[in-house]
Parts: C-alpha cells; structure tokens; sequence
C-alpha cells in the first residue's frame, strides 16, 4: 500500500478519479483525535462519501468514516464526526473562492502518513458528464491493449 514518494497509503478515493475531472490538488493536515491514529493505521478508513466544506474560515472533512479503535475504551471517538484540515489561511481562502464557482467542489482524493502525520490530498474537482466517464474508459482499454500487444511481439526478441 505505499503511495508513490514511498509513503504509506492509509485510503484511497477511488470515484473521484472517475466521477470528477481533477483540477487541482493540496496537502492538508488532520486534525486528529486520541485512537484515531491508531485505528488509521490499522486501514480502518473509509472516503468514498467525503467531501471538504470551507466554514468560518476553516476547512472541514465529511462524511469520512474511521472506524473506532478495537483496543480503545471509552475515549473511542465517533466514527463520522467532522474533523478539521490543517491548512494555510492563504490556502483555505483560495479553496474558499474556487468553491463558489458552479460545479467545483473539494474532495478528498486520499489519506496517507507522511513523517507519523496524517495527511490528506485534497482535490479540487468538477464533475464529469456521462460522455467523459465512457471515453476515460475507453482511453484506458485502449493503453491496455497496446501494452498487450507491445508485450506479446517483443517477447521473443
């Protein structure tokens, strides 16, 4: 499970790939918990139905799902509590801004440890229509069957 600059991914978003064009994308902190760490570690996290909200000048992760701490007592935390991203007011103020355009939204795009923190990638997204979903998909199958048919005639050379 390691992410490309060889740090360990807790969750990844999936969907967000094939539901949104991606935009642009932030590193942010979260704000954390007692057993929330322990539990991230564990892989106890779920993203698929988050989002990022900007209130009052703070950025806020929904909808995230962290499973309570299996050795924990009764300082667990709620599983689906708002949590706070750990930005920069310059950062959060332009999220702010891009978010009021119509069809942009935030979305978390994956949970990872970077030096024992966890961090999030925030994506600034827009929504795909159902013609670019079909030709992502056909984009992709197109890049597989080149690459079979690359390795299927430099086999024997």
């Amino acid at each position: 499970m390691a992410k490309e600059g060889g740090d360990p991914q807790i969750a990844r978003n999936r969907r967000a790939w094939h539901e949104y064009h991606i935009l642009e994308e932030y590193e942010a902190g979260l704000e954390l918990h007692g057993t929330e760490v322990r539990s991230l570690r564990q892989g106890g996290a779920q993203i698929a139905e988050a989002y990022i909200r900007v209130e009052r000048g703070q950025a806020w992760l929904l909808g995230a799902h962290i499973q309570p701490y299996q050795f924990g007592n009764r300082q667990n935390h709620d599983p689906a509590r708002p949590r706070r991203l750990l930005l920069h007011r310059r950062e959060i103020g332009h999220l702010a801004g891009v978010v009021k355009q119509a069809g942009v939204t935030l979305i978390p795009l994956d949970l990872h440890l970077s030096r024992n923190k966890v961090k999030v990638r925030v994506g600034v997204c827009r929504g795909k229509r159902e013609y670019d979903k079909r030709a992502t998909l056909m984009e992709r199958d197109a890049k597989r069957e080149m690459q079979r048919g690359l390795s299927r005639t430099w086999k024997g050379g």
